[in-house]
């Protein structure tokens, strides 16, 4: 009853203004990342993720295209890619020249975590140019960060790495306390940072009532652990959820935003936008506190590689 992850945290000197859209930080970064990714640990004349033979061994189709084999989740063709941005402090900034600034990036892939690729990539991206202006930057810190979210083990220290193996995964347990000291959580409050959005059956639901938003983050934490670590989670799926539907929501001060991508391979455009805003939640909350706070990282409903489904918990 664990989720692990590797919190990593890339820091940078800007050597020209560098400009993060608004609503767009995480987006931007997935974008520029996973083409200098590809460019780096592709072969040559690769025909792409979906055809090439390499593909099981290829560290680009593992993150950025993963796709169904023999084995995974019933029906899932598409596997959720398996990390996340974290950037939403360099919502609408322009960072100048000789400034320092920071983004974190989730990896969940426990079997075969690329963080020296990741290293690597970021590098060539700020020397090749960042926003909407192409602003250059220095790569000079990668460090692995705590449960707290501050830095703890400096991984890269801009010019070498200075492990000989990776730190070691952020360890997340998902157990709910028990014994006769412990005090019961009664009440909640979830604020959503990014647009989210969250599929009630066939739909999207219109507000995060407590079921809906708990089975959600249930059903993501199973699927990455299965996907890139130990299996999925040893639960009763169903008896979770009949649980999670006596929590209430008795507060919700949401509101839908509008945000719109332009893809840089394709040309179009798609809406990532979705609602922002907070909930509180009122219940026996206690057993379900531990994945709302694995929630914090992983992040919730769709498009979660694009910055969206951020959430923050206040007990």
């Amino acid at each position: 009853m664990q989720f692990r992850l590797y919190a990593l945290r890339f820091s940078f000197v800007a050597r020209q203004p560098v400009h993060f859209p608004p609503g767009k930080p995480a987006n931007l970064l997935r974008g520029a990342f996973g083409m200098i990714f590809r460019r780096i640990a592709c072969v040559q004349h690769c025909p792409g993720a979906v055809s090439c033979d390499l593909r099981a061994e290829c560290p680009y189709a593992r993150m950025f295209e993963p796709r169904a084999t023999a084995q995974g989740p019933s029906g899932l063709v598409d596997w959720p890619r398996p990390f996340v941005f974290r950037a939403t402090h360099l919502d609408g900034r322009t960072v100048l020249a000789g400034e320092n600034f920071f983004f974190d990036l989730n990896l969940f892939d426990m079997r075969s975590p690329a963080i020296a690729y990741l290293v690597l990539a970021f590098a060539q991206l700020s020397r090749e140019g960042l926003g909407p202006g192409r602003g250059r930057a220095e790569l000079t810190e990668v460090f692995a960060r705590d449960e707290n979210g501050e830095p703890a083990t400096r991984i890269y220290d801009g010019k070498t790495f200075l492990l000989q193996n990776c730190a070691e995964p952020l360890v997340l347990n998902l157990e709910a306390p028990h014994g006769g000291q412990v005090e019961q959580i009664e009440r909640v409050r979830v604020r959503f940072v990014t647009p989210t959005e969250l599929k009630a059956g066939q739909h999207l639901a219109e507000r995060p009532e407590f079921g809906v938003l708990i089975a959600r983050i249930r059903d993501r934490l199973s699927t990455l652990r299965e996907l890139y670590d130990s299996g999925p989670l040893e639960i009763d799926f169903r008896a979770f959820g009949e649980r999670a539907t006596r929590v209430r929501m008795v507060r919700c001060d949401i509101e839908q935003v509008d945000v719109r991508r332009r893809s840089s391979r394709t040309g179009q455009v798609h809406p990532i936008g979705g609602f922002i805003g907070e909930a509180e939640y009122e219940g026996e909350l206690t057993e379900f506190v531990p994945y709302l706070r694995a929630a914090q990282w992983t992040g919730v409903g769709r498009q979660t590689v694009w910055g969206k489904g951020e959430m923050k918990l206040q007990l």
